[in-house]
């Protein structure tokens, strides 16, 4: 089948999903293969609940059963990208108007608070399609894209994320953003990357796409690596940020004031993120807001109102602790930025409760290491640690009569029943798949 009629089956779907399990009926159902399944052996049962149609693959058993509503395809996840990038390009209104402006933004650290505060500051003057939660992959993306609503969406934000060197030049090509920016570029995904320039190329790729296309590159002022990666492409435009160029500081935290606080030149902005590494991501937002003609009193009160999820910088209050709860992923650069900001809290009693990073490869050893130098610096009540590679970095520094290690997660909440952690401030922070959110039950 042709992409166009492809795409006509779509727009009169209105709605495209992957997953058997969400169908209420009316969407078109895409079957996407993965290492440990395959979304053809549900397309039938797709269709019983209501699809209008299933794409599979061609050389599928859903494909042979001769049902008219099966779309074969040689690639379903290609054909998945072909109809998105195809619906961005349509996606103005009705009437032929320009397709949707589309936001695109990358970086190491940030991706998706930075991204929920510049959904929040556009939305005050437009209808706004986001990423959602960190759907940010290359199943994610499109099915950002498809969301567009022709005659409703006005701004579009997408989230891209990378573990390649070649990941966002793919997404770009999907996605084609009309403007952009890289939050930061650190070590993160070096397993993938092979090196911290191997960082730099790959998310600079979304600097390549906007030069090629005469897009436009929010750039933050005061980061060094930004500011080289965006001078050395011509083509794009370049719009700085910052808080020196906009005159604003951040208020130092304390126990009155446990988030967030910038004061600028007529008033200061009081936020519900935890981290004066967030300001950062503040100020992008307002930077993306004023190139958008969002006022910038009416930007600051949309990020007031933001609330953080997910286990991203938030500041929770139990009974008996003040909780930096900040366990969806974790990198060298931003377990850095968590520790420098837990140094600068104003608090009498801390502890560090922290989760292995992973994806690190041959540097793992010696990035675990100057973690531990670093938290160790700071002279804590209680530092614990979860992983082998945290585990075998405090055997290699010789500090294993000061912090304790745990295998797992669930074996450090289990020694919190046993020796619980009261009237701190606890930094609770490591990789995903870490799972550092258990142990905030016992907090």
């Amino acid at each position: 089948m042709h992409m166009q009629e492809l795409y006509g089956i779509f727009r009169r779907a209105g709605r495209v999903t992957t997953d058997s399990r969400t169908i209420s009926g009316g969407e078109l159902f895409i079957a996407l293969r993965g290492e440990n399944f395959d979304g053809n052996d549900y397309a039938a049962a797709a269709l019983e609940k209501g699809a209008v149609a299933a794409v599979v693959s061609a050389d599928s058993a859903a494909a042979a059963s001769g049902d008219p509503r099966m779309i074969p395809v040689p690639d379903t996840l290609a054909a998945l990208q072909d109809l998105a990038r195809m619906h961005r390009r349509y996606s103005g209104p009705e009437n032929g108007f320009r397709p949707v402006p589309v936001v695109g933004l990358t970086g190491t650290n940030g991706k998706t608070t930075t991204k929920e505060l510049i959904t929040r500051v556009l939305s005050v003057k437009y209808r706004v399609t986001a990423t959602r939660g960190n759907l940010n992959n290359d199943i994610g993306v499109p099915l950002t894209l498809l969301d567009i609503v022709p005659g409703q969406t006005q701004v579009a934000v997408v989230e891209m994320g990378a573990s390649h060197p070649d990941d966002i030049g793919k997404l770009v090509k999907v996605s084609e953003p009309d403007c952009g920016l890289i939050t930061n570029v650190g070590k993160a995904h070096l397993l993938g990357f092979g090196s911290f320039d191997g960082v730099k190329r790959a998310k600079g790729m979304l600097y390549d796409y906007l030069a090629a296309h005469g897009g436009i590159a929010f750039v933050n002022e005061g980061d060094p690596d930004l500011k080289e990666m965006a001078s050395d492409r011509k083509g794009m435009t370049c719009l700085p940020y910052g808080l020196a160029l906009s005159g604003a500081r951040v208020i130092p935290s304390d126990a009155a004031h446990p988030f967030l606080r910038i004061a600028f030149p007529h008033r200061v902005l009081e936020t519900h993120l935890s981290g004066a590494y967030n300001a950062t991501n503040v100020m992008a937002a307002l930077a993306v807001g004023g190139h958008f003609g969002v006022g910038l009193d009416e930007a600051l009160d949309a990020v007031a109102s933001y609330v953080p999820t997910n286990n991203r910088s938030q500041l929770e209050r139990t009974e008996r602790n003040t909780l930096i709860v900040d366990a969806y992923n974790a990198n060298p650069s931003s377990m850095a930025a968590a520790l420098e900001n837990l140094r600068l809290a104003d608090h009498p009693h801390k502890v560090a409760l922290l989760g292995e990073m992973r994806e690190l490869g041959k540097e793992s050893n010696a990035e675990h290491r100057a973690v531990l130098r670093q938290v160790l610096s700071l002279g804590l009540d209680r530092v614990c640690l979860v992983g082998e590679e945290f585990g075998r970095a405090a055997f290699d520094e010789d500090v294993l009569d000061r912090v304790e290690c745990f295998l797992t997660s669930v074996d450090l909440a289990d020694r919190l029943a046993e020796a619980p952690v009261e009237g701190c401030l606890v930094l609770v922070k490591g990789s995903r798949g870490t799972m550092m959110e258990r142990v905030i039950p016992k907090l």
